[in-house]
């Protein structure tokens, strides 16, 4: 089984892995959902990042221990370590955060101090409307202009991705403050309403439909390469998050895969369109 995606670590695990794995508790859990803007989920307790939860995000909670709970995040299934104050039982959110980041106040006037930054993706519930200007949530006040309903999506992947443009590289990052190429496809994927696992191998396996490698490259396409991935543009432009340019950034796909084989990873492994499941 796949350690990223099995909530177990020795002491706990999911009960449904009774049989399948060695535990010392098998529990249900608890559905709760992150409290802050961002948070880094760890590999172990100060551990390294693997990846990044945005406010409002659900997660299930198997073991809370010497303030660090051990989690499964249930966008995309990844467990790993939270601290156990970022999350708590929050109200299901009726809005998200459409645009590429908003800002959180503490009334509804933009001329105050802001209370949060609040990243893409960010889900809040919205308690009352304030003006033309505001939506009042249980954290507090977000311009209107920044929150869509839950169930409203964009269409294009692409275009989502490009509200990333600029946005400086980091590895296992999921926000505008810094994203890594997976993170920025499952961003653009989530936004549209497409199921999107969390890392580029995984993707590579899963997201939408598998192509040849010699098929045409259309608009919103998937390209892998070994450890990376990139969204199609055109038949000529890839856009990725890449360490190359340590930024979100425009590249055609003939020099991308020309750089990518000359600094040793390779050709491009796999081509996968990206279909509504």
């Amino acid at each position: 089984m796949d350690r990223r995606l099995t909530p177990a670590n020795g002491r706990v695990a999911a009960q449904h892995l009774r049989g399948q794995v060695t535990a010392d508790r098998f529990v249900k859990g608890e559905d709760r959902r992150l409290n802050v803007p961002l948070a880094d989920l760890l590999h172990e307790p100060h551990g390294r990042r693997e990846r990044q939860l945005v406010l409002g995000d659900p997660v299930i909670v198997y073991e809370r221990r010497e303030g660090w709970s051990f989690v499964q995040s249930q966008k995309d299934g990844y467990v790993g370590y939270l601290r156990t104050d970022t999350f708590d039982e929050r109200a299901t959110p009726t809005h998200w955060v459409a645009a590429p980041a908003t800002h959180l106040y503490p009334e509804a006037n933009f001329k105050v101090s802001e209370r949060a930054h609040l990243p893409f993706g960010a889900r809040l519930k919205v308690i009352a409307e304030v003006g033309s200007r505001f939506l009042e949530t249980e954290d507090g006040f977000v311009p209107r202009q920044h929150l869509a309903p839950v169930d409203w999506h964009y269409r294009d992947p692409v275009g989502v991705a490009a509200l990333f443009l600029g946005t400086p590289y980091l590895w296992g990052g999921n926000s505008r403050e810094g994203i890594d190429c997976s993170g920025l496809v499952q961003a653009a994927c989530l936004a549209c309403d497409l199921s999107c696992p969390a890392d580029s191998d995984q993707q590579a396996l899963s997201a939408g439909q598998a192509l040849p490698l010699d098929s045409p490259r259309k608009r919103g396409d998937l390209l892998f390469w070994k450890g990376h991935v990139a969204l199609v543009v055109d038949e000529a432009r890839l856009l990725h998050a890449n360490a190359h340019s340590m930024s979100v950034a425009f590249e055609g796909i003939a020099e991308a895969e020309t750089r990518i084989e000359q600094q040793g990873d390779g050709p491009v492994t796999a081509h996968r369109r990206l279909i509504k499941v």
